[in-house]
């Protein structure tokens, strides 16, 4: 069974720091690459950060550049995201996407969102 199982947010003042995990089971994580998305409410869904499938290369939105690190463990199958100098508009359900070519298409997982709220 595919799962994919954010955990690590919860309420932190603005300034504040959380690092959320993303585990993943039942596929080949290592093969695929993955990405960290969030949805705020009454906005639509947005890519925060991605890491590649062997941790060579990552990409952020410019909104979180230089505050956000993504991160990986293919031992674990973990994917992280430090997530530093919280602002409330990163206010969200932050996602973990898991994305991944196994012929002949194109496999994306996601986890079930975990509630991130910056606010003092």
């Amino acid at each position: 069974q595919v799962q994919l199982v954010e955990s690590g947010g919860g309420l932190v003042q603005p300034g504040g720091s959380l690092r959320l995990s993303c585990v993943a089971s039942g596929f080949t994580f290592s093969n695929y690459a993955v990405s960290w998305y969030r949805q705020a409410p009454g906005k639509g869904r947005e890519l925060v950060a991605a890491i590649t499938s062997a941790a060579g290369s990552t990409n952020y939105a410019d909104s979180v550049k230089g505050r956000f690190t993504i991160s990986r463990d293919n031992a674990k199958n973990t994917v992280y995201l430090q997530m530093n100098s919280l602002k409330p508009e990163d206010t969200a359900v932050y996602y973990c996407n898991a994305e991944g070519w196994v012929a002949p298409a194109i496999r994306r997982y996601w986890g079930q969102g975990t509630q991130v709220t910056v606010s003092s």
